[in-house]
């Protein structure tokens, strides 16, 4: 296994040879050199750092390597313990810090960790510094660290998770006695990590009284894949049926993704938890929605609808933010569940996402007599199903020859269709509001191939002609 270093952060399996997979002296590279970084960002000052882990296995060791080096450069640790991402992308500028490192692996399974980068805004590093920080670690022979009177000190902040619960309830869009009336009874799988710490806390602080939680305990053993998906949500499915919940909610270990489970305990769709709530914005204020390339084409229905704007990032945090930055949009995010709040900060955030989402919720159930259920809050949207699929790469594979392969197929097609290769490639065919989009991932050595279309038999189908093309490259 190669380590994976990218937007999302320094990415590996733990464990096995240095530069293959993350292991102690891997941290110590990329936390010295993230460290030097932002000394050259920051001359003459005295730095600080906050920092935070999920709960999976890996987390406490990972944690003390990053604290002790980041020490060891003269740099000041906050240490947040068991937190989540968007908990420490606030608390970076509350603390007044110049950067932070979130230690999580997201949504891959429990044998991965990685090191989130972050600015002194609390937002992740953009590719240029981010490949700055790789050179760095590359050549540490001048590296300098701090005499013993220099080395930096560190402070506990155990309530990172509570000041960011408060923030959201305080925002205005978040009507706390409308969930309240709204009586919802929900069951919530955090996966066995910080989103047991999260989540249920939030709901209480949001009137929500009637909780049942499974796969509570944080202590990293996820009892299922991590990814918020319909085929690893079996158990929630279950769970809601047998409570005769109103809903399910889902997040990942790091709780920046974010999935609604309908009554019948069938999987909202991680795409349309951002398409219910710019709903919700959108409703309340004009202005420009964001989503990546493979998200739904029902933000930009919605957006439409509403006579706003859309735009479409590359796939990845720091480029969404990038694109609602400059387009000035209101709500943003992507289509893995992630909603970006501008209000709040700039980041995905599985809490502000379900505080917007349940008000938006309440306020159409007491229009209609407290009798609107969940999958009926879905027939208010397009109706799109995309299929997500994957491919392992082979070693070596020229992926830029199989895209333009892929490509000239599709050139002088019999029917019109745009191509797209600001992310890999994405082809779409407007009359049938279809598309599919490859792309390299920036989490895992895979390719990725997403298909929409109007039905799951017609996703599935167009994915699959997709990647039988792939497979007859020869590449």
């Amino acid at each position: 296994m190669t380590l994976i270093k990218s937007v999302s952060g320094i990415r590996g399996t733990v464990g096995g040879r240095t530069g293959d997979n993350l292991t102690p002296l891997d941290a110590v590279k990329f936390t010295t050199a993230y460290a030097a970084f932002l000394k050259q960002r920051f001359p003459g000052r005295r730095l600080k750092v906050v920092v935070g882990r999920d709960a999976r296995i890996s987390g406490p060791m990972v944690q003390s390597l990053v604290n002790g080096t980041l020490m060891g450069m003269g740099v000041d640790v906050v240490d947040l313990g068991l937190t989540t991402t968007p908990t420490i992308e606030l608390l970076v500028t509350e603390h007044q810090a110049c950067g932070g490192i979130m230690l999580t692996a997201s949504h891959n399974p429990v044998m991965w960790n990685a090191l989130k980068l972050l600015n002194a805004e609390g937002e992740f590093l953009n590719a240029e510094e981010g490949a700055e920080v790789v050179r760095r670690s590359e050549n540490l022979d001048e590296t300098v660290y701090a005499a013993v009177e220099d080395l930096g000190g560190i402070e506990r902040d155990a309530a990172s998770i509570e000041k960011h619960i408060a923030k959201v309830v305080a925002l205005k869009d978040v009507d706390v006695p409308a969930i309240k009336a709204a009586g919802f009874k929900l069951v919530v799988d955090p996966v066995n990590s910080t989103g047991s710490l999260a989540i249920p806390t939030l709901l209480k602080a949001l009137g929500v009284e009637q909780v049942e939680v499974i796969n509570g305990e944080a202590d990293g053993r996820f009892a299922h894949n991590p990814e918020p998906l319909a085929a690893h949500l079996t158990g929630l499915s279950e769970a809601v049926r047998s409570h005769k919940a109103d809903a399910g909610i889902a997040v990942d270990p790091d709780v920046d993704r974010l999935a609604f489970m309908c009554e019948d305990g069938v999987l909202y769709g991680e795409e349309y938890t951002l398409v219910t709530v710019a709903d919700y914005i959108l409703s309340l204020r004009s202005g420009a929605a964001v989503s990546n390339l493979s998200s739904s084409r029902a933000l930009r229905d919605v957006a439409e609808q509403y006579g706003g704007r859309y735009a479409a990032s590359v796939v990845g945090e720091v480029h969404v933010v990038a694109k609602m930055k400059a387009e000035r949009a209101v709500i943003g995010g992507e289509g893995n569940g992630g909603v970006i709040y501008p209000p709040l900060h700039y980041g995905r955030d599985a809490l502000v996402g379900v505080a917007l989402f349940l008000t938006h919720w309440a306020h159409l159930r007491a229009a209609q007599g407290g009798r609107l259920s969940l999958s009926e809050l879905k027939k208010r949207y397009p109706d799109y199903t995309i299929a997500k699929h994957k491919m392992e790469l082979t070693p070596g594979a020229d992926i830029p020859a199989l895209l333009a392969g892929l490509e000239r197929q599709f050139q002088g097609a019999s029917e019109a269709v745009e191509i797209c290769k600001e992310d890999g490639l994405k082809i779409s065919f407007p009359a049938r509001k279809e598309w599919v989009h490859l792309r390299k991932s920036n989490t895992e050595p895979i390719i990725r191939i997403y298909a929409e279309s109007a039905t799951e038999e017609k996703a599935l189908a167009l994915a699959e002609d997709m990647i039988e093309r792939i497979k007859n490259q020869n590449i």
